[in-house]
């Protein structure tokens, strides 16, 4: 019995076989590689781990049902063929985005300590707070992209030392511009804070501006590594500090002199001499990056010392 020439077995047709079988591959491998090799993927916010379970999940549909399609007749056309490899491209595209999703993972420098400080973690942020209780005022950070939460919990660990609540928060997919509106969860949270100011480093600091910008009822702004998009030239009542390093090979020292012009006359800059993108959190070293010529945990000493006395302007309620 001869085939048709217009349906040809799944096995005379070899290269579009094994494309499926390796996109499916791809599907469950690359979520599994993240889920079970990087622990800040589980530490996160829960969006990331739900996104890799579907993949992993829709892979091995695909890839059973291959298995059972293996044997059955293809039928040939041009439209089909060139339709099937579409779908597979744009398959092997979403994977590639979700292995550049894998986060930057928390490298403490030393053993940890939480003298004075309790920290709670929840599925969307870590809360630290002063053990006498705050002091009336809070701070919002917003992590890096891609860079974990946890990774900011050294630096800022002096800010709750000092009496503010400081809420570190887990971003969808570790992206804050997919939800930067999610300060205003955090404050609405703790209702005992009457004075806050929001955070962020990066790309963190990108949505934190913004959130700034819209929200009267935020006082102070503090950018790591970092400058806003829009002007906040007229934004009234509104206290600044931009923190940068010398060495930032990404938000540069050229970007963050440009910045002057979107922020307030009155703001302050603080130049970490030696500093480089990654030193604005414990998470290793960034691709694209400054090489620094001072050491880790000298230049987060002169972070967290500007950032507790940026936060000292802040009188308690």
């Amino acid at each position: 019995m001869t085939s048709s020439p217009d349906v040809l077995p799944a096995t005379r047709r070899p290269v579009l076989y094994w494309a499926s079988g390796v996109c499916a591959a791809a599907l469950v491998l690359v979520p599994l590689w993240m889920l079970i090799g990087n622990p800040a993927v589980l530490r996160g916010h829960p969006l990331l781990p739900a996104v890799l379970v579907s993949a992993a999940v829709v892979g091995l549909l695909w890839g059973v049902l291959l298995w059972r399609r293996r044997r059955v007749p293809l039928k040939r056309s041009v439209p089909r063929a060139v339709g099937a490899w579409a779908v597979r491209l744009v398959v092997l595209a979403l994977v590639a985005m979700l292995a550049w999703l894998n986060p930057f993972a928390y490298q403490p420098a030393g053993a940890a300590t939480a003298a004075g400080v309790s920290v709670a973690e929840e599925p969307t942020a870590i809360v630290l707070t002063p053990d006498g209780g705050p002091a009336g005022k809070g701070l919002v950070f917003y992590p890096g992209a891609r860079v974990e939460a946890r990774a900011y919990v050294d630096i800022l660990k002096p800010a709750a030392e000092a009496g503010a609540l400081v809420v570190i928060l887990k971003t969808p997919l570790n992206l804050s511009l997919l939800d930067g509106n999610q300060a205003r969860s955090a404050m609405a949270a703790h209702p005992e804070i009457s004075t806050w100011a929001v955070g962020g480093h990066s790309l963190g600091g990108v949505s934190a501006s913004s959130f700034a910008l819209g929200n009267q009822d935020v006082d102070g702004l503090l950018l790591y590594a970092s400058y806003p998009l829009d002007s906040m030239r007229d934004r009234a009542g509104l206290k600044v500090l931009s923190i940068s390093g010398s060495e930032d090979g990404l938000s540069t020292p050229e970007k963050i002199n440009a910045s002057r012009e979107l922020l307030p006359l009155d703001a302050t800059f603080v130049e970490v001499q030696g500093g480089n993108h990654a030193f604005f959190g414990s998470y290793g070293a960034q691709p694209g990056d400054g090489e620094p010529s001072v050491g880790r945990e000298v230049a987060q000493e002169q972070i967290s010392a500007a950032t507790v006395a940026f936060l000292a302007q802040f009188g308690m309620s």
